[in-house]
């Protein structure tokens, strides 16, 4: 019964694709503003719900998004690309990886918009660089039974936190900072994800070996994943998500000279 569920220790739900679901259930979601995401047979999003957006300042942000300065928007992209690599270097450095350090050299390399993409660079040699299962490569979406999967899936979690983060600061999910394209609702999602990545690859690449999705304590484990300590003043990925959205629209109105970004350090 819906009226069991601790509706307000929820942020995310997911449905596969033998589930059914009343609308009486995506009602009492939307009012604890619970994302739904509707999985296929990879547990990869294709579908979703999410409650309308009661942000005060919901229209002011999306005119504001939509007449941000190209400038402002390529300086954005380039504090969070840094605070992803400087999230990876912390991770292989955890994980007693090589080239920790080098990653630290790339992130200090990135410019404004990435125009040298050292994202891509920085992602070559991080997951050459995870060492913890012999023949492991780093293939999204690939629906093998291990590392890939619990990655996916993990991911898939925090893009349902980011879209509720993005939803809650009143902004718009098709208007990316980088991230675009005509048939993604949620590419600013996909942009505030990315300093994110690194700590969940931490939680995995430590915790989970193997991945079958039949197993519910293999979710929750990896459910766990996003729900860790993100900074050392002790906010959580979900709410270090939302802190992060919030700053996202005071900087898009002009509230902020710089876009900050937190990267993953403890």
């Amino acid at each position: 019964m819906i009226s069991d569920l601790p509706l307000a220790q929820l942020a995310v739900v997911l449905v596969g694709i033998q589930t059914s679901v009343s609308g009486a259930v995506l009602a009492k979601l939307a009012e604890y503003d619970v994302v739904l995401l509707v999985c296929d047979w990879r547990g990869i999003p294709i579908a979703g719900t999410m409650p309308w957006a009661e942000h005060t300042r919901v229209g002011a942000r999306h005119r504001a998004q939509a007449g941000l300065s190209l400038p402002r928007k390529k300086s954005a992209w380039q504090q969070t690309v840094r605070a992803k690599i400087l999230g990876q270097a912390n991770t292989l450095e955890r994980l007693h990886c090589e080239n920790s350090q080098e990653l630290n050299r790339i992130a200090n390399e990135v410019r404004s918009g990435d125009t040298t993409n050292r994202e891509a660079v920085a992602a070559k040699l991080y997951w050459a660089s995870i060492n913890l299962e012999e023949g492991f490569r780093r293939e999204p979406g690939a629906g093998d039974q291990g590392l890939n999967s619990c990655l996916d899936y993990a991911y898939t979690v925090l893009r349902g936190h980011a879209v509720r983060a993005v939803i809650s600061g009143g902004l718009s999910g098709p208007l990316g900072i980088f991230h675009r394209g005509r048939s993604n609702p949620f590419a600013l999602a996909d942009d505030l994800i990315e300093p994110f990545r690194p700590a969940v690859d931490h939680f995995v690449l430590s915790n989970v070996r193997q991945f079958d999705p039949a197993v519910r304590e293999t979710k929750a484990l990896l459910v766990d994943a996003v729900n860790q300590q993100f900074k050392k003043t002790g906010e959580s990925i979900p709410t270090s998500l939302i802190e992060l959205a919030q700053e996202f629209g005071l900087y898009v109105e002009g509230n902020r000279q710089r876009f900050e970004v937190t990267h993953w350090s403890i």
